[in-house]
């Protein structure tokens, strides 16, 4: 290879189906044979598929989005042997670059159908929805969400090293402990599960194996990192890694064009296909000297910026839209700062659905603000003003008088048979909503 040349240790194929793919696989097991071997302090590109190995197109529909099939992700590339890594040792994983493919300058953003895969406010915006975004160097826009236009933070939502066969029992043990113990109605948490398991190269009775013992990719775990969604890997961060395999067998992908904290609507991030460009270097010995049990990181240098007094920030209580009060309880306090955020944006014009939308992947600021003072937990949501081409302070909001006039925002895509995006929490207390498709959501 020539001098300075970065060679590429992952190549995607967007005319073959994901599965068919050899260089990826969408389990964490430590049997999936490796794809390539990088070496010890050696620079490589890395191709990777969007996180659902393709299922989701540019158009205005949002039905693929209701009936994704969520046996099948996440996609990653990988996994990758690290000359000389061993467990115990710590994998030092620089991210030098991530970029779109430049024939595939777009991305999308998703709300799923609470009955097939849900998010995080499924109970109030249960039906299916998605904006497309399209890039033009560092910014990315969506006819979907109009009058909004912001910079990049890319980063991958997922890279971590594969378990040991103890670790992984130790996962799955943990995992079934919680399934059984579950009374919610709703999934909360996945099991292994065969069907559409892809292990790489690995077929037979291997792959028979890997399906009935392998991780589902969805989770992130403490051990190793994995599928944490983190906003802030981006070009230029360090993230130290446990290694617990010989080689470590390092996977990447779920590659993200933007990010709010929280992801919060699961699809949340501007998802996308891509290409990461990564330097591997492994400390030996890592875990016991720097006393890690977890991934640790240092962000990189690139990040959107925006100056003093451009944020709005909203709180949210421990106290949920029922009126019920939690103890303590920072999920319900998020979910609570995220709904006075999309109140917040109905006076401009934006429907629901948009503002969920957006505030899963604009670079939106979350923080824990409190939970010391007993019973509510406060949680903030920073809303960056200037990525909107019109004014939203306070005081235009105020000038917009009780009800709110806006702009004409048109609409996301919906899945079929769906038109309407706002739901009045307050008027509709007792009642119904109908969100078409056939479902109903009683408040």
């Amino acid at each position: 290879m020539p001098k300075g040349e970065i060679r590429t240790v992952c190549k995607i194929d967007f005319d073959k189906p994901a599965d068919q793919q050899t260089c990826l696989h969408n389990r964490w097991h430590p049997d999936i044979p490796f794809a390539g071997t990088i070496k010890d302090g050696e620079t490589v590109k890395i191709e990777c598929i969007d996180w659902t190995g393709g299922q989701i197109k540019n158009d205005d529909c949002a039905d693929d989005i209701k009936n994704i099939d969520l046996t099948k992700p996440h996609y990653l590339s990988g996994p990758f042997e690290i000359e000389g890594a061993q467990p115990g040792d710590i994998l030092l994983v620089e991210i030098m670059d991530v970029q779109p493919f430049p024939d595939r300058p777009w991305g999308f953003t998703g709300i799923f159908d609470r009955r097939n895969g849900g998010g995080f406010l499924d109970e109030i915006y249960p039906s299916a929805a998605k904006a497309i975004w399209d890039f033009e160097g560092i910014y990315a826009t969506s006819r979907h969400i109009p009058h909004v236009k912001f910079a990049g933070l890319i980063h991958p939502g997922i890279l971590g090293c594969a378990p040991s066969a103890e670790l992984l029992a130790t996962w799955n043990k943990r995992e079934g402990e919680l399934i059984a113990a579950n009374r919610l109605d709703r999934d909360v948490a996945l099991p292994p599960q065969p069907i559409n398991v892809h292990a790489g190269s690995a077929d037979g009775e291997l792959k028979a194996k890997i399906g009935r013992e392998g991780a589902r990719t969805i989770p992130g775990r403490p051990e190793h990192g994995g599928n944490c969604d983190i906003k802030n890997l981006s070009r230029g961060s360090k993230v130290y890694l446990p290694v617990h395999v010989p080689g470590a067998k390092f996977s990447v992908g779920d590659l993200h064009f933007s990010q709010g904290d929280g992801e919060i609507s699961f699809c949340g991030a501007i998802e996308m296909a891509g290409i990461i460009t990564i330097n591997f270097k492994v400390i030996k010995d890592g875990m016991a000297k720097m006393g890690l049990k977890s991934p640790i990181y240092i962000p990189g240098p690139v990040e959107p910026q925006f100056g003093p007094g451009r944020y709005i920030y909203f709180e949210g209580f421990s106290v949920d839209e029922h009126g019920k009060q939690h103890y303590m309880d920072v999920t319900t306090a998020y979910r609570q700062t995220t709904l006075r955020c999309i109140e917040y944006l109905r006076r401009f014009g934006y429907d629901d659905y948009q503002s969920y939308l957006l505030l899963s992947c604009a670079p939106v600021q979350g923080h824990v603000a409190g939970i010391v003072d007993i019973p509510n937990a406060c949680t903030t949501l920073g809303l960056p003003m200037d990525i909107f081409d019109f004014d939203i302070s306070p005081a235009a909001a105020a000038a917009l008088g009780e009800k709110g006039t806006g702009l004409d925002m048109g609409r996301c895509a919906f899945e079929s048979g769906k038109t309407e995006g706002v739901v009045d929490r307050e008027a509709g207390k007792n009642s119904e909503f109908s969100f078409g498709g056939g479902l109903t959501y009683k408040q």
